[in-house]
């Protein structure tokens, strides 16, 4: 019964579901081990933030270049502000007490003695970057030689949060904390990192250190979640076409193994042909052609002589008697 599954059609099916589900169940598995490497990416980011806030701060250079591991970091560098390039940083949220609040950032370049410069972030404000009021609030910064500390971060890019989709920066302002954003304002080298200070100015507001880009539940983790369950998805739907395209193969040879649906004697042929009761036979039976078989035509033909021999006989009486009566009514 089950011998229509080594059938070239059925070999087809079989090697498309064998090499089908394997593939389905690594990809879902390799999907399932991306977001499992996000989620502990996401748990040594927090973690180490947490020991970096108690950390002992690192001088900038031995930090470099900024990654996953060095991303939260507390690092120092030594030099001098450059107060005539102080740049705000609009369109920046920042969570406190009363919720989520816009507002800015303030940058301000610090000329290391290495000579290039590094973008450090002063702080927060509330506020709008283009309101006269608001960034008169503003503290100066420190003259002289100084030495910060803050948290590490590397250089933003157009996926950064915070960073607006499009439109050039007013002047006085930056949309992006980048080295590639800085080239064209400043007239030195910046390093491709910053750092936002721990320690601030009232009434600035320290600004909190992101998590390092790749390592937090972002929508890209969960996305390789949502993969996970389509590819899985996937192998289950294999399985179950399989099954249901054997299940009406096999019904349709045990109806063929019963009998059931084939021609048996009595029924209506695929011909038209009927039987020896009146349906399908030898004798009697309608063929395919249209033929009549021996016993139908014996019969058809002893309706015909009956007719004929009943038609002559009253045609002949009828027409003899009204002859004779016709004669009679001439003769008088």
């Amino acid at each position: 019964m089950y011998r229509f599954l080594l059938t070239p059609r059925w070999w087809g099916i079989n090697v498309f579901a064998v090499l089908a589900i394997p593939v389905c169940i690594f990809m879902g598995s390799w999907q399932l081990s991306r977001f499992e490497d996000r989620v502990d990416s996401h748990r040594q980011q927090e973690d180490r933030s947490a020991r970096a806030k108690t950390a002992a701060a690192r001088p900038l250079e031995q930090l470099l270049p900024v990654d996953q591991v060095t991303s939260g970091r507390q690092a120092s560098a030594r030099g001098h502000y450059d107060a005539g390039h102080q740049l705000l940083v609009p369109g920046r949220t920042l969570k406190d007490k009363h919720g989520e609040r816009q507002g800015f950032y303030v940058l301000t370049l610090l000329r290391t003695d290495g000579g290039k410069a590094l973008p450090v972030v002063r702080g927060w404000l509330p506020g709008d970057a283009g309101a006269k009021a608001d960034t008169a609030k503003v503290p100066a910064p420190p003259k002289g030689e100084v030495t910060v500390t803050g948290a590490l971060q590397a250089s933003e890019n157009q996926g950064s949060d915070g960073v607006p989709g499009g439109g050039g920066p007013a002047p006085g302002r930056l949309t992006m904390i980048s080295a590639a954003s800085l080239v064209n304002i400043v007239p030195y080298d910046v390093y491709d990192a910053w750092i936002t200070l721990t320690d601030t100015q009232a009434p600035l507001r320290a600004v909190p250190p992101a998590a390092a880009e790749g390592s937090g539940l972002d929508l890209k983790a969960f996305q390789n979640l949502g993969y996970t369950g389509e590819w899985f998805v996937f192998a289950g739907f294999v399985v179950f076409m399989w099954f249901r395209l054997f299940r009406r193969e096999s019904e349709a040879a045990r109806d063929a193994a019963l009998g059931i649906g084939v021609e048996v004697e009595g029924a209506v042929g695929a011909d038209g042909g009927v039987g020896p009761e009146g349906c399908a036979g030898s004798d009697g039976a309608v063929g395919a052609t249209g033929g009549v078989g021996a016993a139908s035509r014996e019969a058809s033909g002893r309706t015909e002589e009956g007719r004929d021999e009943g038609g002559g006989e009253g045609r002949g009486e009828g027409s003899g008697e009204g002859r004779d009566e016709a004669a009679r009514a001439g003769r008088a």
